[in-house]
């Protein structure tokens, strides 16, 4: 058993959480969490680690989850295992796991494809919200500018609920190059938009349709907006102008959803 903060594994498994740098070197990123454990990919798994608590009183869980071969669980005193946690309340479970890795080709794979371009979002509650929702909505894959939150950050992660595991998602090093690749392939792209004429549920998105989203306070990048085809927007009562980022995507990601299982 681990005791000690200063033990070069947790070393590690601090700058995991806290550096994308060291994350992306070693191409993991860290789960939390009975949940995230149980679905996780096996084939995704590299290290297991797990509280003193835990494993006293949850033993026969870990057995469960943990298919025959897989890694061993290595067991961290409850103060040391708080240490390297990042949440106030920790589980007693923690994973390193391999990163994703999709190509665009993965991304806009399907017959109907529904989008989302994400240009520059920077809060991972939102981002880790807008991927567990858009796996309930359908969303057939992500595209995220280089500059947006890393999705391996812990907050992003707890957020997605799993969800990370299955959604598939890249970042573009060109955005603008990659809305063009979008357009060629003849998906109608939408940007939501406080200049928009249109209502967002006036359209019709049973054809292959894709949403972009702007940063939380600064919205769509000019460059990004002006390549869309159309400006929406999701009308307001009151004085308010816009919603969250994560709540607007789920108001037009679920109203592609309605549309196509009518």
């Amino acid at each position: 058993m681990i005791t000690s903060t200063s033990n070069g594994k947790v070393k590690r498994l601090v700058n995991l959480k806290k550096r994308r740098k060291t994350r992306d070197e070693e191409n993991v990123f860290l789960v939390e969490g009975i949940r995230m454990f149980r679905e996780v990919p096996v084939k995704k798994l590299r290290e297991i680690y797990v509280s003193e608590t835990f494993y006293k009183k949850e033993k026969s869980v870990l057995d469960e989850i943990m298919p025959a071969g897989t890694v061993h669980a290595e067991i961290l005193s409850d103060t040391v295992f708080a240490y390297v946690s990042d949440t106030k309340t920790p589980q007693g479970v923690l994973c390193v796991v391999e990163q994703m890795e999709y190509l665009p080709e993965q991304v806009f794979a399907g017959e109907n494809p529904h989008l989302l371009v994400l240009d520059n979002l920077q809060d991972p509650g939102n981002l880790g919200t807008i991927i567990r929702t858009a796996e309930g909505a359908g969303v057939t894959g992500i595209v995220l500018s280089k500059d947006c939150v890393d999705v391996y950050n812990p907050k992003v992660i707890r957020s997605t609920m799993g969800s990370v595991y299955r959604m598939p998602f890249y970042y573009a090093e060109d955005l603008l190059q990659e809305i063009r690749r979008i357009k060629e392939m003849g998906i109608i792209t939408y940007a939501a938009h406080l200049e928009g004429c249109a209502d967002y549920d006036k359209e019709d998105y049973k054809k292959p349709c894709a949403f972009f989203i702007g940063n939380e306070g600064n919205g769509l990048r000019d460059e990004v907006a002006n390549a869309a085809d159309i400006y929406i927007k999701i009308p307001m009562n009151g004085q308010v102008e816009s919603l969250n980022a994560a709540i607007a995507s789920a108001v037009l990601m679920f109203e592609v959803r309605r549309q196509r299982n009518i």
